[in-house]
């Protein structure tokens, strides 16, 4: 009889995990675009977000439903991530290292550079809006990065009483803190964040028929290595910067030396695809035609587009472009930009 019932029990057990996870697995997206700005990584978003589950699926028999599912999961989900600040508190561009650069002849690669903790791009999210809850705009670029200036305790309460609405009272309950605390944490962030000059441009352009018009003619002109055609495109203050290079350039002027002297000639034969990033952020994938005569990943450029021009281009050398759904290598034949994915 007891075996019986110490076999029911488990058999209840296993009910109870199986019905746990199919539940959790609904929130996923989400988490993993919380991990991703505090974090400012993908990588280390993915693993917190598998350390969450871990952590909920050996305690979610100590849960009882006490507080929603979704709120238990978000709390583990917040810790691990300040846990794993406490050991590299912030991510950087090369725009937060130092001021930008007009010598066009300054060795790239520098010593040192690829121990940077660099910020990375992201996979757009499921194209579901009733799977993620994050509004449009909260993992653009422009404010994961301005995120990574903010202490980590500021930055979960920004996130959490302004990208996702909660009330002070559910975020000090969440933090162990009191909301008194959290308003004032809120207030220092905000004030931060305005320091830092993340306009509602920069974080929430969208890739509308003209923005994709532009990112074509973007395109067609880097392929072609026409000089003259980008600097019809760039705004006056454009900004290039390619991590794991600290070296970054401001000015359309500075910028088209650059790539006029640094770029266009050891490229030689380029195909750039188009793709958004980060929750609909305009990005081309650059390929470069190699001995084979295939044409090989080399970096992703995501743009920051203003009015009719190309504002920003941040460009992601290492980034890994199976993640993107892009593939590694284009044929000998593959046709010129503009191309999209269907």
């Amino acid at each position: 009889m007891n075996a019986l019932s110490g076999q029911a029990a488990a058999g209840e057990a296993s009910q109870d995990s199986d019905a746990f996870l199919r539940k959790a697995a609904e929130y996923r997206p989400e988490l993993l675009a919380h991990c991703y700005r505090m974090l400012g990584s993908v990588q280390d978003a993915e693993d917190l977000v598998q350390e969450t589950y871990l952590r909920a699926w050996r305690g979610y028999g100590g849960f009882e439903g006490r507080s929603s599912l979704r709120f238990w999961l978000y709390r583990i989900a917040t810790s691990a991530c300040l846990t794993a600040l406490q050991h590299s508190s912030r991510r950087f561009v090369p725009a937060g290292l130092g001021t930008a650069s007009d010598d066009v002849t300054t060795p790239l690669h520098p010593a040192g550079a690829t121990e940077i903790p660099w910020v990375q791009p992201m996979p757009d999210l499921a194209p579901d809006p009733a799977a993620v809850v994050a509004e449009r705009g909260s993992v653009r670029l422009a404010l994961v990065v301005a995120l990574q200036e903010l202490p980590p305790r500021q930055r979960a309460v920004l996130i959490l009483r302004d990208v996702m609405a909660w009330r002070a009272a559910e975020v000090a309950d969440l933090l162990g803190t009191s909301p008194a605390a959290v308003n004032s944490a809120l207030q220092r962030a905000r004030a931060q964040l305005r320091q830092a000059a993340v306009t509602e441009d920069e974080v929430t352009d969208s890739l509308d028929d003209s923005g994709r018009a532009l990112v074509d003619r973007y395109a067609k002109a880097f392929e072609d290595a026409d000089v003259d055609a980008l600097a019809r495109l760039l705004s006056d203050d454009v900004r290039l910067e390619m991590p794991p290079e600290p070296q970054w350039f401001a000015g359309r002027e500075v910028v088209l030396r650059f790539l006029a002297a640094r770029v266009f000639p050891i490229a030689g034969e380029q195909r750039l695809r188009g793709l958004t990033v980060n929750d609909g952020q305009s990005a081309l994938a650059t390929y470069w035609r190699a001995n084979d005569g295939r044409f090989h990943s080399h970096a992703i450029q995501v743009l920051t587009l203003r009015g009719h021009r190309v504002a920003g281009i941040l460009v992601f050398r290492e980034a890994h472009f199976p993640a993107f759904g892009l593939p590694a290598t284009l044929d000998a034949d593959a046709p010129p930009a503009p191309s999209w994915p269907r």
